[in-house]
């Protein structure tokens, strides 16, 4: 199972971003998604999830800003990020637990190549 996200650049403080993150290969069944960011000198941290039945959970900093929904159809999570602050500036990551076919039934916590939102004040 293979993530591509796709989304992020350059904004300006209060602006709004998109973020899609899609899932590839031999896909039995993806539970759990999210987005990851991780900011220069920073611990990677979680900031938002959404579960197959769309049950969403958001980090405290970005609650009412940002908005996760997914795709099950499209295999695909997306984040909408609204009144973006500098602090938002970080390398995003999206990530999905997911179950593959390998000749076997194989589990995966599989992660995106990440990928730069910038905010400017």
């Amino acid at each position: 199972v293979q993530l591509q996200a796709s989304g992020g650049g350059l904004v300006q403080a209060g602006g709004s971003l998109g973020l899609s993150c899609a899932a590839s290969g031999s896909i039995v069944s993806i539970n759990a998604m999210g987005w990851y960011r991780q900011a220069p000198g920073k611990q990677r941290e979680l900031v938002a999830s959404i579960t197959k039945d769309g049950r969403t959970n958001y980090a405290d900093s970005v609650k009412g800003r940002f908005t996760i929904s997914r795709d099950n159809a499209k295999n695909t999570v997306y984040l909408s990020m609204d009144s973006l602050k500098p602090e938002d500036t970080a390398v995003y990551y999206c990530n999905a637990a997911a179950t593959g076919w390998r000749k076997v039934l194989v589990e995966y916590d599989a992660w995106g190549q990440g990928t730069l939102v910038t905010v400017s004040s």
